[in-house]
Order: structure tokens, then sequence, then C-alpha cells
């Protein structure tokens, strides 16, 4: 699948939340996993490969595969910040501030809802993706004008 890049307005559309998840919605997830593998990224949302629904992936390394749909936080504590980059605008890393831990509330890829807590990249790496199934990406973190100045220096002004 490709990756949707800034300024592709589908980025910034936050996305439906789906009602049933089936064979289409667990194909879409298998699909997004390897297109993630193969950007060599952590996470991906539906909306950067032109999807409007609310579906993600996440693998930081060390607790496999995680397939979301309709991710919601429950809870968020502490705050940290720490450089992000991101597969839709390439080439630009920004300081980011997110919560230490999360307890998170979803759907996995057979319908099934799950709750669980995550803590440091994993809590990092989810509430990067669900920004980006409200619509809202890592240059949306800083001002205007400190956004506009990245994005023309790393070409995307031009």
């Amino acid at each position: 699948m490709e990756i949707l890049r800034y300024p592709n307005p589908i980025l910034k559309r936050p996305s439906a939340a789906l009602l049933v998840v089936g064979n289409e919605e667990r194909g879409i997830l298998e699909n997004m996993a390897e297109t993630m593998y193969s950007s060599h990224g952590v996470g991906l949302a539906a909306p950067q490969i032109g999807i409007n629904k609310q579906l993600m992936v996440v693998d930081i390394g060390d607790k496999g595969l995680l397939r979301l749909i309709n991710p919601s936080v429950l809870k968020a504590d502490g705050k940290e910040e720490m450089e992000e980059g991101c597969l839709s605008v390439p080439g630009i890393y920004i300081n980011v501030k997110r919560p230490k831990k999360i307890k998170i509330k979803a759907l996995n890829e057979n319908g099934r809802e799950v709750s669980f807590e995550a803590a440091g990249l994993l809590a990092r790496a989810i509430m990067h993706e669900i920004d980006h199934l409200r619509g809202k990406l890592i240059i949306d973190h800083i001002n205007p004008i400190k956004r506009l100045r990245i994005l023309k220096k790393n070409g995307y002004g031009k």
C-alpha cells in the first residue's frame, strides 16, 4: 500500500468508527502491517493509506504487532517530550509532548473489546496513531510560524 504524504488532505480528516469488524477490515490491518514493516515504521493508521476508518497497527519491537480498531484513551498520566518522525511527513522530526502512560480501550482484529495499559514508547506510538485517526499530524503540535519554517526548509513549502 502507498503511504500518503503531507499535504494530502485525506490526512487531515477525522476517521469514522467501525460498527462491524470483518474479513475486509482484517485484510486491511494485515496490509497496513506489511506496509509499516516495509517502511521501517513502528505504527501506521488507516488515513495514512487513504482509508477513512479507525484502524491502526503498532509494533515497537518487544510486544509484537497490535491491531487496534476504534481506540480511545481511558486514562493518561504524566507528560514527557520526545522527538518523533512520521511516515507521512518524511524528513521532519519534531519534539512532541505526550503522556508517559495511558490506558486504552479498543476492538481487536476479531471485534472483541480489549483494554490495556501502555507506557513509554508504546504509549507514544499509540497516541501518535490516534492523532492520525483524529486528522492530526506531528507538525500540528508546533506553532504555525515554526511549522511553516520547518516545512519550507524540508521542501514542503515550494
